[in-house]
């Protein structure tokens, strides 16, 4: 091997300015996982004063060279320069050394330490932002006006909804985005347009994404990050905090091993960083099969059960007995969103003792059948149930936190939270500290919603006379939607099937014969027209990059984004903690932010009420639309009026820290909300429940009518058909996937655009367990294809009437499943940390995605896709460069602790 094989493409920048004492300092907070650590903004003229080494004759206050791993220190990846008001700026993003939550003394990830790289920059890689508005003219999209853009999606929206109706206009958005955006974006969806054509990015429909807690009674987002440290066992389903939410695990949970002797259980299939990590501390790994948590956790409940260790205390006080859950208040379960569930008798139980006798009954929920179902020795379902439940010696019980993620509630979305969330009410999870059940989380938290979704008129009617929400991906595969409004997501490549999904855009859009010949308006106008009234779809796409092919290859629309850093902004993180995120730079070109994008498209459109002139209107409009909500903010416009202040002025003075929603207004007092289910709770106003802050039950207990919990039954049989037809055959295995610690999703902004993590993944990968590799003749730095030719599509079926309708058998006996095939490619990397008869791979690598292959059949229960369940073979097709060249890809296990 020769020394140019194995030198590294990127060499990193040996020097970097300091700011000066003078230098702006603006607070914002990282833009991408769900922990959201607090970061300063130093903004100084590009040509200097620069800052000196000595804290004397610097901004950020601290002597240089720095010794070990002190805080604020500033790298190559930390600094880039911008545009401000015109003008070239020098700018350094640094995690706040002074926070005192969140990120304790400026800890961050890597993606964090980066995040001044995303800032656009003519010199760098970020020089492909989308600058103008773009029609597709004769193939080729071609630069034109704003309003040239948009009086075209105008005309043609307005002909659509005319012509075929609210529900042929759909809109595909991001759920997480800021207040100021998702607020607008379904301001004019639901209530200007009223169209029940809506799905966010990581769902076919508007779905709940734990729905089994909704009818239990927790909330999602309940927990603080406090509660991680305080717990004495930690239970973790469906996830690695370290690869995924990185200082939620080295800031919380390590320090909770460390200084509480915490112990942590992992549940997931593969050995990862933190699954050794707590295993190294007294934690333990159930190495599951993909799909097959339910029937561990009621074999957990089992176990606790029959030894006694349930929380008799917390179950007498906070279960519903059989009239509170099934007449409460003269409501109970016929009057709530899961009426159509519970009318079957499949779910709902009379009290505690009917529930244990069910779980006791059930064949799944023993230790031995749930660990032949899971491919785990059954010894650690009882070795779990001591750690969880068993009381210490002095009789004090464990104080248990269950924490759960996408690995858990996308492969048996209701089965899987009803029955981890039946494990936290025996265990007396909820409320207290160190005693929660959450999600750890995704993307931050900034959905808002500017209407309602109209539900009744959705066609998927499901048996119980409820409608379902509209499964926006095949009401598209169907032909029914026109024109397709698609802001910040990677459509396509992100759901189920999506080879078969990709073909019915080419098939509604390029292969269309109406194609825009020339850039003259009513030739577009009159060419778009004709295409939706033959069947075909038009697609506007809003983003910050040109998407392929969303973008690139079938929208006839363009529209270009302002994002983090261009326009001040506001978000909650996984804690509920909202700070303003500030406008530091100019925004490339003429992108806007999309908050005044939907301003502008509304108004062609003839709406009233979008005359917003900067994103502090759109917040405080968005204020009253949160009232109850886990994130209600609206008292921060109460007392920002009070004083004279903008809401986001107020904000703003709070710095990194933020404000923990829900809040309160005790007098002109704030108060914030730890944590949710908080019933020993002492400090709400005695101002009454109604005014500007609402104090809903789930403050101080659950959210159900009677404010105490439901437990559920959760029947193994309402899966197993689906479940046997994924099952491996033959040469297949099992195959999953997920997140890896330095890709944020699809990678826009580090596989790429940053030439180090470039290096470090050039390409998708596949682990494979070294027997099934050898079977197959596989070594690592091979390049392999994963194919199933058995990927289930669900198609046109809207009407269930019997509830065998909606089962995956009933919907194979009906025609209703289409069987398509998928593959994608992968470098191969050969290792023991992932389960044998399992393959993990990056969940969502736009150029070989892994959901070319997963099931687009949702949970007929919930609407939510099974993302991490699927199968295929494995097969070897070459060998890729990086097996035999040592410049980019490392091929390291990833459990080294």
């Amino acid at each position: 091997m020769s020394a140019n094989e194995s030198l590294p493409f990127f060499e990193p920048r040996q020097q970097v300015p300091l700011p000066p004492k003078d230098a702006e300092v603006l607070t914002t907070c990282c833009d991408y996982c769900i922990v959201a650590c607090g970061q300063k903004v130093y903004r100084w003229p590009a040509e200097g004063p620069h800052g000196g080494p000595k804290k004397s004759e610097n901004a950020l206050n601290r002597d240089y060279p720095l010794a070990g791993m002190e805080g604020n220190w500033l790298g190559p990846n930390q600094f880039t320069q911008a545009m401000h008001n015109g003008k070239l700026h020098n700018i350094a993003v640094v995690p706040d050394g002074d926070a005192t939550v969140v990120n304790p003394g400026g800890n961050h990830s890597i993606r964090g330490g980066c995040i001044a790289q995303k800032v656009y920059n003519e010199q760098k890689p970020t020089r492909d932002r989308l600058k103008r508005p773009m029609l597709r003219i004769a193939g080729e999209l071609t630069p034109v006006s704003w309003d040239l853009a948009l009086d075209v999606a105008a005309e043609v929206s307005r002909h659509v909804i005319k012509h075929h109706g609210e529900d042929a206009w759909a809109m595909k958005y991001y759920s997480y985005q800021f207040f100021e955006n998702t607020y607008a974006l379904t301001r004019l969806a639901f209530k200007s347009i009223n169209t029940a054509s809506v799905a966010q990015h990581d769902h076919p429909a508007i779905v709940d994404a734990t729905p089994g807690w909704t009818d239990i009674g927790y909330d999602s987002f309940s927990a603080s990050y406090e509660d991680y440290r305080l717990a004495d066992c930690i239970v973790i389903s469906g996830a690695d905090p370290f690869e995924t939410k990185t200082v939620l695990w080295s800031e919380w949970i390590s320090r909770g091993m460390a200084e509480n002797q915490t112990r942590v259980i992992m549940i997931n299939p593969r050995k990862t960083v933190g699954v050794a990590a707590a295993e190294q501390r007294g934690g333990l790994h159930l190495d599951v099969n993909p799909g097959s948590d339910t029937a561990v956790h009621m074999a957990i409940e089992r176990v606790i059960l029959e030894n006694g260790w349930e929380d008799r205390e917390f179950i007498d006080r906070w279960v519903n007995n059989f009239w509170e859950t099934d007449s409460g208040f003269g409501q109970g379960t016929r009057n709530t969103p899961w009426q159509w569930r519970t009318t079957w008798g499949h779910f709902q139980v009379k009290d505690f003792e009917d529930w244990k006798q069910w779980i006791l009954a059930q064949e799944e929920s023993k230790p031995e059948v749930a660990a032949r179902i899971a491919g785990i020795d059954p010894r650690k379902i009882h070795q779990a149930a001591e750690m969880m439940a068993r009381p210490k010696p002095n009789g004090e019980r464990v104080k248990t936190t269950i924490a759960i993620e996408k690995g858990n509630y996308w492969s048996n979305n209701y089965l899987n939270t009803v029955s981890i969330g039946t494990l936290g009410v025996i265990l007396g999870c909820g409320g207290r500290p160190g005693r929660a059940i959450t999600r750890l989380g995704g993307h931050q938290r900034g959905g808002r919603s500017g209407g309602k979704y109209p539900t009744w008129k959705s066609p998927y009617k499901m048996p119980g006379r409820r409608h379902h929400r509209v499964d926006l991906d095949r009401w598209v595969a169907d032909g029914h939607v026109r024109f397709a409004y698609v802001v910040g997501t990677t459509w396509i490549q992100s759901m189920c099937g999506s080879q078969n999904l990709k073909k019915n855009f080419q098939a509604q859009t390029r292969d269309n014969p109406h194609q825009v010949q020339r850039e003259d308006k009513q030739h577009i106008i009159d060419t778009l027209k004709r295409r939706v009234d033959s069947g075909g779809m038009v697609i506007a796409n809003q983003d910050i990059y040109l998407i392929d092919p969303i973008g690139s290859q079938f929208a006839d629309i363009i529209l270009p984004a302002a994002t983090w850093g261009e326009s001040d902004f506001t978000r909650c993180n996984g804690e509920r903690r909202i700070r303003l995120y500030s406008r530091f730079y100019d925004p490339p070109g003429e992108a806007k932010p999309d908050w005044q994008i939907v301003s502008m498209f509304a108004r062609k459109m003839g709406f009233e009420g979008y005359d917003w002139n900067e994103p502090n209107d759109v917040f405080e409009e968005s204020c009253r639309f949160g009232r109850g909500a886990r994130t209600d903010y609206n008292v921060l416009r109460t007392v920002a009026h009070r004083k004279g202040m903008k809401a986001h002025d107020l904000l703003r003075s709070y710095g990194t820290t933020g404000l923990q929603c829900p809040l309160l207004l005790d007098g002109d007092t704030i108060i914030e909300t730890p944590r949710l289910h908080d019933y020993e709770r002492t400090d709400l106003p005695d101002t009454g429940p109604e005014g500007v802050s609402v104090q809903r039950k789930n403050l101080m207990a659950f959210k159900t009518q009677t404010g105490k919990l439901n437990l559920l039954k959760s029947p193994w049989k309402l899966w197993a058909d689906f479940y046997e037809f994924m099952r491996p055959r033959g040469d297949e295995l099992w195959v999953t996937n997920g997140r890896v610690n330095e890709i944020w999703q699809s990678g826009f902004d580090d596989t790429e655009r940053r030439p180090y993590i470039q290096q470090r993944w050039p390409d998708n990968f596949l682990e494979i367990h070294e027997d099934d590799a050898r079977k197959r003749g596989i070594e690592t730095g091979d390049r392999v294809v994963i194919e199933s030719k058995r990927v289930p599509v669900q198609t046109d079926f809207n009407l269930g009437v019997k509830s065998d309708d909606m089962w995956f058998s009933g919907l194979m006996k009906r025609n209703h499943i289409k069987i398509v095939t998928g593959s994608f490619e992968a470098v191969a990397i050969v290792t023991p940390v992932v389960k044998q008869g399992v393959v993990f791979t990056n969940f969502l690598d736009k150029n070989n995605p892994a959901n070319s292959i997963t099931p687009r059949v949702p949970d007929p229960l919930t609407m939510n896709y099974r993302f991490k369940l699927s199968s295929g073979t494995v097969r070897k097709i070459g060998e890729s460069p990086y097996k035999s060249t040592f410049a980019q890809m490392s091929f390291t296990r990833r459990n080294i602790v």
